[in-house]
């Protein structure tokens, strides 16, 4: 079977185009390479910094890092508060020669980022592709982060098996909503696969759903202990960059793997979120709340659900 390594570039994005070709493109661009029995994929959150959305996003379809910096500001912090708070502890960290090294191991210190291997900038190739599948066993579940309609196909999903494996002709829920869907057909890198492992990025087409029914987020699952919930509370940590109150009735936004939900405060000790829309999760999942508007940090912090 294709073995799969997902990759979230961030820094300098651009280097992203030496790694792969450039596939979809919204405010997620991705760029994909197959090299015997291996596909990597390169995700950047092109829509970022200007929203911290796809930050989140990106940074949670990926097993892997690739953080290239060319230079300090307010935006590198935030990804690192990001990948801090989303316990991404593989990566690579390089910087071009102008980055104060001795400023920047500051900034990492204590967070995920500090265990990164550190490479050079011509090296970063050669040191990823050697990185390992890590696959995570149990029921299946599919990631959605694109859905459309295709001529002659009908709906189209793609996404990441992030659990287990999925196989032609499978029954999904498709969740939070609780649809029935059917896997017809799918394919890993443009080519038919009657079945594929995660973490493999997949394009599947379904029957049961259309694409105004599919949400970026939302959950191709077996019958499992996933939860669907308006009601969330959280283990939170607030960030110490946030200088802001949290306050009763607040609003926010909640990310949850690709989900983002508006929700408000409905307690802050013990932390509860009431969000506007369910959101499909497992206990244990990581959590993070934030704040689009903010002037200064945009990520309040975050936490694992209860």
């Amino acid at each position: 079977m294709v073995k799969s390594v997902n990759f979230v570039v961030l820094g300098d994005q651009s280097i992203a185009a030496q790694f792969g070709k450039k596939g979809t493109v919204t405010d997620m661009t991705m760029y994909d390479k197959k090299e015997s029995d291996m596909i990597r994929t390169y995700t950047i959150p092109n829509g970022f910094p200007e929203k911290i959305q796809p930050l989140l996003q990106t940074i949670n379809l990926a097993e892997y890092v690739i953080f290239h910096i060319t230079k300090l500001d307010k935006f590198v912090g935030e990804q690192i508060v990001a990948l801090d708070s989303l316990k991404k502890k593989e990566g690579v960290l390089s910087h071009s020669y102008d980055v104060d090294e001795n400023l920047l191991a500051t900034m990492i210190k204590n967070t995920v980022l500090a265990d990164y291997l550190k490479v050079e900038p011509e090296k970063i190739k050669e040191t990823t592709d050697k990185l390992e599948q890590i696959s995570q066993q149990g029921g299946s579940r599919v990631v959605i982060d694109h859905c459309f309609d295709v001529k002659g196909v009908g709906t189209v999903i793609l996404g990441k098996v992030a659990r287990g494996k999925i196989k032609q002709y499978d029954n999904l829920k498709l969740m939070p909503a609780g649809v029935d869907v059917l896997i017809k057909s799918i394919q890993m890198h443009d080519d038919p696969v009657e079945e594929a492992e995660s973490p493999a990025r997949v394009g599947l087409a379904v029957k049961g759903v259309n694409p105004d029914q599919v949400g970026r987020g939302d959950i191709l699952c077996a019958p499992s202990d996933e939860q669907v919930s308006t009601e969330l509370e959280i283990d939170f940590v607030k960030n110490p960059f946030y200088k802001g109150d949290i306050a009763p009735n607040q609003m926010c936004l909640v990310n949850i793997g690709l989900q983002i939900k508006p929700a408000k405060f409905s307690s802050i000790s013990p932390l509860k979120l009431t969000l506007d829309k369910p959101a499909v999760f497992n206990k244990g999942d990581i959590c993070v709340v934030l704040k689009p508007e903010s002037q200064t940090i945009r990520i309040l912090g975050s936490g694992q659900i209860k």
